[in-house]
Parts: C-alpha cells; structure tokens; sequence
C-alpha cells in the first residue's frame, strides 16, 4: 500500500486511476491509509524521526553538513 500512496503522490494522477497491474492494491485502500496516516500522525512521525536522526549524525559529525 505504501508503494501505491507515493505512485499516485509522485505521479500526480487521480487515486482512481491507480492501475491494478502494478500490484499496489486497491485504490480505496490506499487513500484509506493515506487519510488514516494523516489523522493519527504517522506521516508526521515518518518525516520527524530520520530527521531528527539525520541531525543527531550531524551534530556528531557523522555526515557532513551541505549548503
């Protein structure tokens, strides 16, 4: 399901257009999770702790810091 929600997220197409072929489930589905992530915060977190990681390795000189 995950693999369909970014499909659809990175291709711009309507969720009903989700081609079945693919094997990313139904449609439905995925934006049923997509919806249920959002509302209870897991797309937050998702994004939060690589982030917080990322900084941490930073902070420890682990990974370089970019401009």
């Amino acid at each position: 399901m995950l693999c369909g929600i970014l499909y659809v997220l990175h291709t711009d197409i309507p969720r009903q257009e989700l081609p079945k072929e693919l094997g990313f489930g139904s449609s439905t589905t995925c934006w049923r999770r997509l919806r249920d992530g959002k509302e209870t915060g897991v797309w937050q977190r998702l994004h939060e702790v690589p982030l917080a990681e990322l900084n941490a390795e930073r902070q420890a000189g682990l990974v370089p810091l970019r401009g």
